[in-house]
């Protein structure tokens, strides 16, 4: 009887096990299906989602951080990117790898528990209207990913008014762009920094399908992103605007996430061996944790401006406090960089800007006025080339949040020398203080504008 019994059990377990093979087939079949009409469930996401239901288990280094509010393993929001577009089979393309994912986070946060908030997954390039007062301009928000929206900014006036033509442009005409020219500078601006950044030899493009190639390691956090990238490789220049061109919706469509894909191209194409090369003791990977946001350190700036991420803005190599050599920039660039802080003279050598940003080949500034971006420049090819065009100029001044100002500039003016001789008169004005960085002694003029930033 015992016997029997322990017959009809086995065969029970079997009819049981059978039925529960035939389920997960069917279910690998729909699963097929699914995925075949780009309707697979992310499983990186799901994966996330179900941690949310888990005490999460991260011990003291992860304490404190940003992640806890809002930058963690389970974000309230999941973001999706727009419909994957059809890829010209020319151009090949590779899933990303775990190791390639790992490092990204690495060089990024310095570890693989850290990733993008919400701010800067919904960070993307979008211009303002076309014809306007600001056709030109990018509009940028005002998390950590802005930064590097006015670096692009940078290089897009430096293609709309001195690279596309030979004859130059001057400012009116930026205000009556298309929609077909800012889609040209978009693009050009992008090809040209990536192409900077990969020595001139090679660009790796990033895109986001809506395949996951892997999950969560314990060496990778999954982010609902960085696990689904496909890179481009391009050997030529003009291969890499194509391609950009063609596919610009990847980096300016809301839900492109593509201020973080154009971060990711930039560093795959500067590859990371060229990048801790690049980077010193002092700055060991490019994201800073700052006020629950992250903000780029000045290595992501100056790798946007001259293809390489050297940590600090002085000229050449200087030795630090403890002996190390930092890393400064040793060419000069094609835009420039600028810097003034209220109270900050604890290492003068390290934050006074070299000559290689101070006086670049175009007459557009990057600014970091008080830690936020700002943009200066001319539309004056010659200013920068032909000494006595620096004795009256003027300047735009741009916050990315208003219409450009128009100042002039004077060097021989003496109103600034007088000053001196009565602190009480200093001006303070933080715009003023920060052109007296490039030209000493240097008196402003607003032309009526009412003195902002």
């Amino acid at each position: 009887m015992d016997n029997e019994v322990s017959h009809e059990d086995q065969s029970f377990q079997g009819k049981e096990l059978d039925e529960i093979a035939r389920k997960i087939s069917d279910l690998d079949k729909w699963r097929e299906i699914f995925s075949y009409h780009r309707l697979e469930i992310n499983r990186a996401t799901h994966q996330k989602l179900q941690g949310c239901h888990k005490p999460a288990d991260r011990g003291k280094a992860g304490a404190g951080s940003p992640q806890d509010k809002g930058q963690g393993r389970c974000p309230s929001k999941v973001l999706h990117s727009l419909p994957e577009p059809s890829i010209n089979p020319k151009w090949g393309g590779r899933p990303v790898s775990l190791a390639m994912a790992a490092s990204l986070q690495k060089i990024l946060f310095g570890n693989t528990v850290h990733i993008f908030n919400h701010g800067w997954k919904k960070s993307y390039f979008k211009f303002h209207e076309p014809s306007s007062d600001l056709s030109y301009a990018l509009e940028t928000g005002k998390d950590g990913s802005r930064a590097i929206q006015m670096a692009v900014q940078v290089n897009i006036l430096k293609y709309l008014l001195f690279t596309r033509s030979e004859k130059g442009s001057d400012f009116f005409s930026l205000c009556r762009m298309s929609h077909r020219v800012q889609k040209e500078a978009l693009s050009a601006a992008l090809a040209d920094t990536l192409w900077a950044a990969g020595e001139r030899q090679k660009v790796i493009i990033c895109v986001v399908t809506s395949e996951t190639y892997f999950p969560s390691t314990r060496d990778f956090q999954a982010d609902g992103l960085t696990e689904r990238l496909q890179l481009f490789e391009f050997l030529e220049k003009e291969d890499v605007k194509k391609f950009i061109y063609d596919n610009l919706q990847w980096f300016k469509g809301e839900g492109s996430h593509g201020v973080i894909l154009f971060l990711y191209s930039l560093l795959f194409s500067r590859t990371f061996e060229r990048l801790h090369k690049d980077l010193d003791i002092s700055t060991t990977h490019l994201l800073q944790a700052q006020g629950g946001d992250l903000i780029c350190r000045q290595a992501v700036l100056n790798l946007i401006l001259t293809g390489r991420a050297s940590p600090h803005v002085f000229n050449g190599y200087q030795q630090g406090s403890s002996q190390d050599l930092l890393h400064g920039v040793l060419a000069r660039s094609e835009v420039g960089y600028l810097q003034w802080k209220k109270d900050s003279w604890e290492q003068p050598n390290l934050s006074q800007v070299g000559s290689m940003l101070k006086t670049p080949k175009f007459p557009i500034w990057l600014c970091s006025i008080n830690g936020t971006c700002s943009i200066l420049f001319s539309d004056n090819k010659l200013l920068l080339s032909d000494w006595k065009m620096e004795h009256l100029f003027g300047l735009y001044f741009y916050t990315g949040q208003k219409k450009a100002a128009y100042l002039t500039v004077d060097t021989h003016s003496h109103h600034w020398e007088e000053a001196q001789q009565n602190e009480n008169c200093v001006p303070e004005r933080p715009v003023e203080m920060l052109i007296r960085t490039r030209w000493k002694g240097a008196s402003v003029n607003w032309n009526g504008t009412l003195p902002f930033f």
